[in-house]
């Protein structure tokens, strides 16, 4: 039996982590500076975490969703309390599409409405419902079409505030920065006007952030930086450091009933003691401040590299384009310099790497694409 096709692969296989580099069978060592579509958030093998995981799959490694798990309600009160969020409640699922599909039905629930309104070059993910609110057509099967979902220009409120006056809509859906559209960061003004026009129109806002969440932007969510609170928060990717997990942050405005949403997998016993050991990290280790602070240095080294342009971003969710093809520029930092970085279409080179980087990390990459470049 072969593999389906569908992943275009680099001539690499790293078979061991540590930090934040990771190394083949040969013991050639790359520095990783994507984790993984910015999953890796407090770097590869982390001991705590290991330690954790270890031992929580030596006593229990899963059971269903009809007994207790006590672990489920320890990773509620860390994470309220990392967030600062108390006051909503939390739903485990396994992964960000899967968060964003139950943010979905939450809102349609709460409004009794069907439609959704999404920004274009949105991405929040590749299932049924998730995918209908991504701006792709070549991702959308003829299966998963619908004439619910609009999408409008991102950061135009006068197009928002035109569809939501049709009464139909349940929801507003955006990211807390675009990432596969190569990191393109919602304006504060903008997320302030789009709080109080849901709010006045009645109107529930998810913020997806799946990618842009959990300490990457240097707040725990990038929403954070205006200072708003939506309705549902769905979240994903440096949760569990590698370990599926997703959840949804659920404020209190919506109300529970047995079966109104449901999984097997999510919140079992490993996945949560993951997300624990996760959040022990990012609290212990000040993993938040960190991000900011190399963050931000990044961001002005980046600036003063000659063909590089357009550098954008918060904390270490990092987007710039180059002159010419960044595929092929990304493939020269893996396969002549060990380095991995992300993409975004032809020009665009995305930085997503664990919450732990320092600056020396990023002085090393410095060199290697000033070199490249020049």
């Amino acid at each position: 039996m072969n593999l389906f096709p569908i992943y275009s692969l680099y001539d690499v296989e790293p078979v061991k982590g540590s930090g934040n580099y990771v190394f083949d069978a040969n013991g050639e060592r790359f520095l990783d500076l994507y984790g993984g579509h910015a999953v890796i958030s407090i770097g590869h093998a982390h001991p705590h975490y290991v330690k954790t995981i270890s031992e929580q799959v030596a006593r229990l490694g899963f059971y269903s969703n009809s007994v207790q798990n006590s672990l489920q309600q320890q990773l509620a009160d860390r994470l309220g309390k990392a967030c600062g969020l108390d006051d909503y409640s939390l739903f485990l699922a396994n992964s960000g599409a899967e968060a964003n599909e139950n943010a979905l039905k939450l809102a349609s629930f709460h409004t009794g409405k069907q439609r959704v309104l999404a920004f274009g070059n949105a991405f929040h993910g590749r299932t049924s419902g998730a995918v209908q609110v991504t701006d792709n057509p070549k991702i959308n099967s003829p299966f998963n079409l619908t004439d619910k979902v609009t999408f409008v220009p991102l950061g135009d409120i006068e197009a928002v505030k035109r569809e939501l006056q049709s009464g139909e809509y349940c929801a507003v859906i955006i990211e807390g920065i675009q990432g596969v559209a190569g990191i393109r960061v919602p304006d504060n003004d903008f997320l302030c006007e789009l709080r109080k026009v849901t709010q006045r129109m009645g109107v529930c806002l998810i913020l997806d952030e799946v990618q842009s969440g959990y300490g990457r932007t240097g707040r725990f969510f990038a929403h954070q930086y205006a200072g708003i609170k939506p309705d549902l928060i769905s979240m994903a990717k440096g949760m569990g450091n590698g370990f599926p997990i997703g959840g949804v942050l659920i404020s209190p405005m919506f109300k529970a009933w047995g079966g109104m949403l449901g999984t097997t997998f999510g919140g079992n016993h490993l996945a949560c003691s993951a997300a624990i050991a996760v959040l022990d990290v990012i609290v212990d280790e000040n993993l938040v401040a960190n991000a900011r602070e190399v963050g931000e240095y990044a961001l002005e080294q980046l600036r003063g590299v000659p063909g590089i342009k357009d550098v954008r971003g918060r904390g270490l969710m990092i987007g710039f384009d180059v002159d010419g093809s960044a595929p092929e520029l990304r493939k020269r930092l893996v396969m002549e310099h060990h380095i991995f970085t992300g993409g975004a279409g032809a020009s665009t080179v995305r930085l997503l790497p664990a919450l732990n980087v320092t600056k020396e990390h990023i002085d090393e990459f410095i060199r290697v694409i000033k070199q490249i470049l020049n």
